[in-house]
């Protein structure tokens, strides 16, 4: 069997145990990695949370760690073509035989906690489990960890990070998080820990409250945005922003990401501020600034506001809450200028859909409705029934599948026959599963 095959099997075996089941139980988790000897203690962990931007932060993060020299892993979900994706050693993906090899190893162990339990750990405690050895048997000098879910009873929530850092709290998966932001904040401040640096983006009062609370109750510190550190001034430029940001131990300037949006400019301040927490930064003492642009410089993030096709342009935005999509808005609205845009929206049942398309309406001409892969899609009927309430019936079109939708869209953005091609553009837009869909059509 080649190691393509081999991988196969693994990761059909990890389907198999419910890509989609949760269960919030630590107890599993700890119990499975006592047996594997406790990976995730080989090494120092920079533990994320939040609603939106962890992804984008943990990638700016494990850039400029490896731009100071450090060998790193990042662990990330969901991932968009392959599992291995959410499994990073110096800023790659593990390889198939390397992700075989350590499922084999945590295996039998996995199956003993099986037996024991009353549910089988879930494929999110098992990728967590191999994350954690693929770690220390590299070995790398720090992990980058992003939750899956919530953060006090995520199965990441084993590291008791040295460094903790929380990215904008909004509504989202309020169903097991709860109604509220203060609600989902309290879920989420569970990743600090005693003796840990929070590095927090500054967050509304309904969530700055718990957060505060979790802070002085286990002793922490914590470093806000805005307070002590943020964006002094960015700008625009070919193929991402210019930013001077303060940090924890300075202002650093001249700093370019490849990235679009102010949002993504707060990402990096956050990111910088958790990079000098860790390496120990701070009021006399600034970072290397060659070493920080270098880092922010080689930051990529798929999926997010990436452009994969030009003339007419394609851009992929895994935006799939209101607060998301508000910053992809804006940064449409800021650092593009088309004549025409077309979007093509696909989401998940259970997302707030309304105020998705509410706030897309306006900086889109046309959208085009269709539905992912994911078992949770809303149907397209009743996609395009919310949808002619917002945009009105004439500017909504229906496809049955992604590689429809696409070609519909961008025979609708080429029917300006008065714009430049240059001018004219496709956004992909409302769920992960929905860009993992089009860059699979769109990157071959």
């Amino acid at each position: 069997m080649t190691d393509h095959e081999e991988f196969a099997k693994v990761d059909a075996e990890l389907n198999a145990r419910g890509f989609t089941r949760m269960v919030f139980d630590l107890g599993r988790i700890e119990e499975l990695l006592d047996l594997m000897g406790s990976p995730q203690r080989a090494y120092p962990s920079i533990h994320l949370t939040g609603t939106n931007g962890k992804t984008s932060t943990a990638r700016m993060i494990d850039s400029v760690l490896r731009a100071f020299g450090l060998h790193t892993g990042r662990y990330t979900s969901p991932h968009l073509e392959t599992i291995r994706e959410r499994i990073s050693l110096d800023g790659e993906p593990v390889s198939e035989a390397r992700f075989v090899a350590t499922y084999r190893e945590v295996e039998p162990l996995a199956e003993l906690v099986d037996q024991r339990g009353d549910e089988p750990l879930t494929y999110f405690d098992m990728t967590t489990a191999l994350a954690f050895a693929t770690f220390a048997d590299a070995p790398v000098d720090v992990a980058v960890v992003e939750v899956g879910l919530g953060g006090a009873e995520d199965s990441t929530n084993v590291i008791g990070a040295g460094v903790a850092v929380i990215t904008p709290i909004g509504l989202d998966h309020t169903e097991f998080l709860g109604d509220t932001i203060e609600d989902i904040a309290l879920a989420k401040s569970g990743i600090i820990h005693k003796g840990a640096t929070v590095i927090s983006a500054a967050q509304n009062e309904e969530a700055a409250r718990p957060l505060l609370e979790r802070v002085a109750e286990v002793g922490a510190t914590i470093a806000r945005e805005g307070a002590e550190f943020g964006v002094l001034r960015r700008a625009v430029a070919v193929g991402g922003q210019v930013l001077t940001i303060q940090g924890l131990g300075g202002v650093y300037d001249e700093i370019f990401i490849p990235l679009h949006g102010a949002h993504q400019a707060q990402n990096a301040a956050i990111a910088l501020a958790a990079v000098e927490a860790f390496l120990g930064a701070g009021e006399n003492r600034q970072l290397d600034i060659e070493a920080v642009r270098e880092g922010f410089a080689g930051t990529s993030s798929p999926g997010r506001l990436e452009r994969v096709r030009s003339a007419p342009t394609i851009l992929l935005d895994g935006a799939h809450n209101p607060h998301g999509m508000a910053a992809t808005v804006n940064a449409l609205q800021e650092e593009f200028a088309f004549s025409r845009l077309v979007a093509v929206v696909a989401v998940l049942g259970d997302k707030d859909v309304a105020g998705l398309l509410e706030l897309l309406e306006p900086v889109v001409d046309q959208v085009v409705v269709t539905r992912n892969t994911s078992p949770r899609a809303m149907p397209v009927a009743e996609l395009a029934e919310l949808a002619e309430e917002f945009f009105g019936a004439d500017r909504v079109e229906t496809a049955e599948d992604m590689p429809d939708a696409i070609e519909v869209a961008v025979a609708l953005a080429e029917s300006d026959t008065e714009a430049e091609l240059s001018g004219v553009g496709v956004i992909v837009t409302g769920s992960v599963v929905t860009v993992a869909d089009a860059r699979r059509l769109l990157k071959r």
